[in-house]
C-alpha cells in the first residue's frame, strides 16, 4: 500500500520545526524527508539529518539535472526536495512528511495531489516577532524581512487541509498527531490496509 505524504507549512517562527520533531517521537512510523538548503547549518544542525547542506553552484547544478520534485528560494537561500526519493519512499508504504513553504507545497502537490497539507499558524504577529528574537540566531535585520513575508505566506493558508493555530505547544501537538492518525482512516488507505474487511461487499 502505498504511503501517505504529508506537507508541513509555517512562517519562520511559528514552531514547525518543534511540533515536526514532536510528531516523530510520537509516531514512529513516520519519517522526515531531507530536503536540499543552501543556507549555512544553525547551532546543533548536521548536514544530512536537518537538511543536506550544499552551497548554490551545487544546488543549481543539481536542479538543472532535473533532481528535484520542487525548490524555492526563501529569505534569499534555495531548498528543494529530491523527487526519486520521495517516490520510492511512498511506493513502499512509508508515510513521509515535508516540511517545505507554500510555494514548495504547490509544486508538490501536482506530483502528490492526495498529499496531506497542514498549515501552522503563530497565535499572533507580535508572539512570532517574540519567537523570532528569542531564538537569538538572527540580525534585526532578517528579523523585520521575515515578519514581512510572514503575513504574505500566511495568505496561502486555505490552499490547506488542515491549519494548526500554535498557541500552546502540547495542544498543538496532540493536534498534528490526529491529523496523521486521522489520513490513515481514510477509505482508500483503509481499503487497502484491510481488505479482508471490505471485500465481501463485492461479492453478490
Amino acid at each position: 500500500m502505498p504511503g501517505t505524504l504529508f506537507i508541513v507549512t509555517a512562517p519562520s517562527g511559528a514552531g514547525k520545526t518543534t511540533l515536526v520533531h514532536g510528531l516523530l517521537q510520537r509516531d514512529t512510523r513516520v519519517q522526515l524527508s531531507i530536503s536540499f538548503t543552501t543556507r549555512a547549518p544553525r547551532s546543533g544542525e548536521q548536514d544530512g539529518r536537518e537538511y543536506h547542506f550544499v552551497d548554490v553552484p551545487t544546488f543549481r547544478a543539481l536542479r538543472d539535472r532535473g533532481e528535484f520534485l520542487e525548490w524555492a528560494e526563501v529569505h534569499g537561500n534555495y531548498y528543494a526536495t529530491s523527487k526519486v526519493w520521495l517516490k520510492e519512499q511512498i511506493t513502499a508504504g512509508r508515510d513521509t512528511l515535508l516540511e517545505i513553504d507554500w510555494q514548495g507545497a504547490q509544486q508538490v502537490r501536482k506530483t502528490f495531489p492526495d498529499a496531506v497539507g497542514v498549515f501552522i499558524m503563530p497565535p499572533s504577529m507580535q508572539e512570532l516577532e517574540l519567537r523570532l528574537r528569542g531564538r537569538g540566531t538572527d540580525s534585526d535585520e532578517v528579523i523585520s524581512r521575515r515578519l514581512l513575508g510572514a503575513r504574505g505566506e500566511m495568505r496561502h493558508v486555505a490552499e490547506f487541509d488542515y491549519v494548526i493555530i500554535n498557541n500552546k505547544i502540547d495542544e498543538s501537538l496532540d493536534d498534528i498527531v490526529a491529523v496523521v492518525r486521522a489520513a490513515r482512516l481514510r477509505y482508500p488507505n483503509q481499503r487497502q490496509r484491510h481488505p479482508e474487511y471490505f471485500d465481501f461487499l463485492e461479492q453478490d
